[in-house]
């Protein structure tokens, strides 16, 4: 080819806009940030089946159910809390999210006390509850660095409630997995009453801010402090006053749960009781001992207080995980079979044109488009074998096309003149893109659903799909014009 036509060819803003979107990419990949120990890997986010690694499946311990009541729904939800000891949240009209595994034979008793019936009984939780639990844990994990984990809410077939969460967490031992997610990070505030009875006064959500882990310089002990929301601390007053704790302060401890285990538990002191009794009191702190290990709970507490607390508590119920050395075998497995299936549809194309000028710009436009599409999976996917699946399936269509391309715009083995040309272009640009969009059609329900396994492989095949219909394409038909012009 001439250094002119090459020239032209760099110039025209389909293929311009190629050649910056697969530098972009390799920069995304490799040098935002530098990553060289990764090697060829760069900045790629591998799931689960590639990188190795542990999984958690979790069960909501909670439960939804409609009622029907002439009387307030207020009692209702009263009766149930002091019942229960769980917290009762009415979703809409009609329906009560029970933050708690009970069955349906144990409510109906406090039901029928407070003057209802229950119409239906669903496990699970709500969406906005799931969707608060989904982002209070993707919080967590970030905080600790671990941002490839993939967290996904599974709802049981025939049912509209959210009854699981599962979380993968790539390249983390299962010891490692279960300290970190299988922990509840529940935090709660209660205050003593009488004797040794304590009342509940707020959980995590609460907390608007937190402080980092500092040490007391006279007694040498670790603590955060936090920053309650303006109802968080007109409810912490409110039980102050109501358990008599402003009134005698010394025997009334202020107590600090995260999972159910005391990281805090003493008097309130005076100064802190005058606060109050005159205005709530939205500064406090949370101290969880001396030495290394008052530092090391200080830290995981940082994490489950920035985090929030999880509304409703979950149980374990599945687990798993993939050595890091089978991890590894399938990431050289995947790799080899991208490249045979780049080298397969070469040899096919080649076997049936007899032509390296048509086969060298297909392979390498096809190779620019992987790059490109890896450099987005970068920022917004992990890869895993259903999201290879997904770009070997690029590699597949995106060489078919190609070929129709050619053979539409093709005449006698040459590219026919200018109008011509641009006449046939466009006939086959129309089967493309009609073809494109039922594979997008197809695969917008699978991208839209939560599943794992299939959503990566979904979003991968839309991602090429658009690509190759908004920027390969159109630089394919420019250098295919270019190249075997008369």
């Amino acid at each position: 080819m001439k250094r002119e036509t090459i020239i032209n060819l760099i110039k025209d803003w389909r293929v311009a806009l190629l050649i910056v979107l697969v530098i972009g990419s390799l920069v995304g990949i490799y040098l935002a940030p530098p990553n060289p120990e990764k090697g060829l890997e760069g900045n790629l986010q591998f799931g689960l089946d590639l990188e190795g690694g542990s999984w958690l499946q979790m069960e909501f311990q909670s439960v939804i159910v409609s009622y029907s009541t002439d009387k307030p729904v207020g009692d209702l939800i009263e009766n149930l809390q002091k019942s229960l000891e769980a917290d009762v949240t009415q979703i809409d009209a009609d329906h009560l999210e029970i933050r708690k595994s009970v069955s349906r034979a144990d409510l109906e008793p406090i039901f029928a006390a407070s003057g209802a019936k229950i119409v239906t009984y669903h496990e699970g939780v709500s969406q906005y509850t799931a969707d608060d639990v989904k982002r209070i844990l993707s919080k967590k994990v970030n905080a600790l660095g671990m941002q490839d984990a993939k967290i996904n809410l599974l709802t049981p077939t025939g049912s509209e409630y959210p009854q699981y969460v599962r979380i993968e967490l790539a390249g983390v031992d299962m010891a490692t997995a279960q300290e970190i997610v299988g922990k509840q990070g529940m935090f709660e505030i209660r205050v003593q009453t009488t004797g040794n009875q304590t009342e509940h006064v707020l959980f995590g959500d609460q907390i608007t801010s937190v402080g980092v882990p500092q040490k007391d310089p006279y007694y040498q002990t670790w603590g955060v402090g936090f920053t309650l929301s303006d109802s968080g601390a007109q409810a912490f007053r409110e039980a102050a006053l109501k358990s008599g704790a402003v009134d005698n302060p010394s025997g009334h401890n202020l107590v600090m749960l995260l999972d159910n285990e005391t990281v805090y538990s003493a008097p309130l002191s005076g100064e802190l009781a005058a606060q109050i009794r005159s205005a709530p009191v939205k500064s406090l702190s949370a101290t969880t001992g001396t030495g290394d290990a008052g530092l090391e709970d200080a830290m995981t507490l940082e994490i489950h207080l920035r985090a929030g607390a999880l509304p409703v508590k979950v149980d374990v119920v599945g687990s798993g995980s993939v050595p890091a050395a089978l991890g590894e075998q399938f990431k050289t497995t995947v790799l080899l079979a991208g490249l045979l299936a780049l080298l397969t549809v070469g040899f096919v194309v080649y076997y049936r044109y007899r032509e390296p000028s048509i086969v060298i710009p297909m392979l390498a436009i096809t190779l620019s488009e992987i790059v490109i599409l890896l450099g987005i999976a970068r920022f917004i996917q992990q890869l895993d074998l259903a999201s290879i699946a997904g770009l070997i399936a690029v590699i597949g269509t995106g060489i078919d096309q190609f070929v129709i391309i050619t053979d539409e715009v093709l005449h006698e083995g040459r590219v026919p003149s200018s109008n011509l040309y641009m006449k046939r272009y466009g006939r086959a640009f129309g089967i493309i893109a009609v073809a494109a969009a039922t594979v997008i059609i197809a695969m917008l329900p699978l991208a839209l659903m939560d599943l794992s396994t299939l959503r990566g492989f979904a979003i991968i095949t839309i991602l090429g799909t658009m690509i190759g219909i908004l920027v390969t394409r159109p630089a394919y038909g420019k250098v295919i014009m270019a190249i075997l012009s008369k």
